[in-house]
């Protein structure tokens, strides 16, 4: 189950994920908290969400590119060493009680880096493990971040009370320093290194061909979002179905619980496919369905155990055959747009769920969610059980784009045919393929 572990740099790595998650979870609490404290407005501290996820959106796909192009290395040293600075001034704007636009500006400048440390540092955690364990770190990875997050959110309050809230921000900044330890102190022998993407095939329309041309990515990245919009806004639904804060703390409680829950299942599995991941969204579907007919909060806190344990299947499978499946000069662009969508599905499902709670009522938003998410997986197993060219064929009817797509010369990435392929069946390709792609003479086929 902990096989990734057996590895002395993911061993490091892993500890530096946990401080850094840590960090990061106290210094959110933080400032939401700030920001509460000063404004009393809710919708303030939706605002500060959004500026810092919106370079998300907008830039994810040129820090992608630039992951792919650039050591990652040097970009991660350069994000955390920005991250350790902007902590500072964060600590130091809330202990001056500066004006909020600062505080704002500050949150997002913190975001804009976070956008390009994203794919850097998925990419480099690709390489601190091999191919045949990347979906067991991915999942461990999960565990992880779930530990750090109850742990931040758990001393956060007990460490404000005590030294102030600019300390959680500095405890932060502390963090980051784990990260840049850990980068520098692997052994580079014993990395995993991927290959890099040829001239003709950097950049940000380079990487967008390649996801326009597969229809599996399209179909993958279009039911992620669906997922993410109507199934995986949370804290919306759990803030609607609780009565008090006391409730409220408790489904977050119970919902990390089952985030834990989650990523042991994941690791105790060898593969990770696009089977499972199916089967994870179905059945979280019908259980947040479920969730809006269970009386009480009790009653919606056991059914809420095992729809966290299944988003946290979805997010490892979905991460691991992402980066499996595709070319590996690819790797940063692809985890930058799964990036991209996330933080756009929570833009759009957050207040979308929110205005359909204030309108139908929580446990109806629910069971509306929960059925249009089962109707979108049942939807997409049925494109994926079609023959590959069919596949690709049907997105590209739908995105009304000429088919097949040809991509510039040179460059022969593949994928698997067909869906549930663990990973290590390919054929020595480097990209975990199961056939090679189509060569022509200065063209080639797109992967299906």
């Amino acid at each position: 189950m902990f096989r990734a572990l057996r590895g002395r740099n993911y061993r490091r790595w892993a500890f530096a994920d946990l401080v850094s998650v840590t960090g990061t979870w106290m210094q959110l609490i933080g400032l939401n908290w700030v920001v509460m404290e000063r404004t009393g407005s809710a919708a303030a501290v939706g605002l500060s969400v959004l500026v810092g996820a919106l370079p998300s959106v907008l830039l994810g796909p040129w820090a992608g590119a630039l992951a792919d192009r650039v050591p990652v290395r040097r970009i991660i040293l350069a994000c955390q060493s920005l991250h350790v600075v902007l902590a500072v001034l964060l600590a130091l704007v809330v202990w001056l009680h500066a004006p909020m636009p600062l505080l704002f500006g500050l949150t997002a400048a913190a975001g804009l880096v976070s956008v390009f440390d994203g794919p850097a540092l998925g990419r480099f955690g690709g390489q601190v493990v091999s191919r045949d364990d990347l979906g067991n770190a991915l999942a461990l990875g999960s565990i992880l971040s779930s530990t750090g997050r109850i742990l931040g959110m758990s001393s956060a309050a007990v460490l404000a009370a005590a030294l102030g809230t600019p300390a959680l921000f500095l405890i932060n900044a502390a963090s980051f320093v784990a990260v840049i330890a850990a980068v520098l102190t692997v052994r580079q022998a014993e990395l995993h290194p991927l290959a890099s993407s040829p001239e003709d095939q950097v950049g940000v329309r380079a990487g967008l061909r390649y996801v326009g041309g597969s229809g599996r990515l399209l179909l993958l990245f279009a039911l992620g979002f669906v997922l993410s919009s109507l199934g995986r806004n949370y804290q919306v639904t759990m803030a609607a179905m609780s009565g008090s804060a006391t409730h409220y703390g408790l489904l977050s409680t119970v919902f990390a619980v089952g985030t834990v829950l989650g990523g042991l299942a994941a690791a105790a599995r060898r593969t990770l496919t696009i089977r499972l991941l199916l089967i994870a969204a179905g059945t979280t579907s019908v259980l947040q369905a479920v969730g809006g007919l269970v009386p009480g909060t009790l009653g919606f806190a056991l059914v809420l155990v095992p729809i966290a344990a299944g988003a946290v299947l979805i997010d490892t499978t979905m991460s691991t055959r992402l980066q499996l499946d595709s070319a590996d000069g690819m790797r940063g662009r692809l985890l930058a747009v799964n990036g991209s969508i996330g933080a756009a599905a929570g833009a759009v499902g957050a207040p979308l769920l929110g205005w359909l709670c204030e309108r139908l009522g929580a446990p109806e938003t629910l069971l509306l969610a929960g059925t249009s998410t089962l109707l979108a997986t049942v939807f997409a197993a049925t494109v994926f059980a079609a023959p590959a060219h069919r596949r690709t064929a049907f997105a590209h009817r739908v995105l009304r784009r000429p088919h097949p797509v040809l991509a510039p010369s040179g460059y022969a990435p593949t994928t698997p045919t067909s869906y549930g392929h663990g990973h290590g069946q390919g054929h020595g390709h480097g990209h975990g393929s199961t056939r090679p792609g189509r060569l022509r003479r200065r063209r080639v086929l797109v992967p299906q």
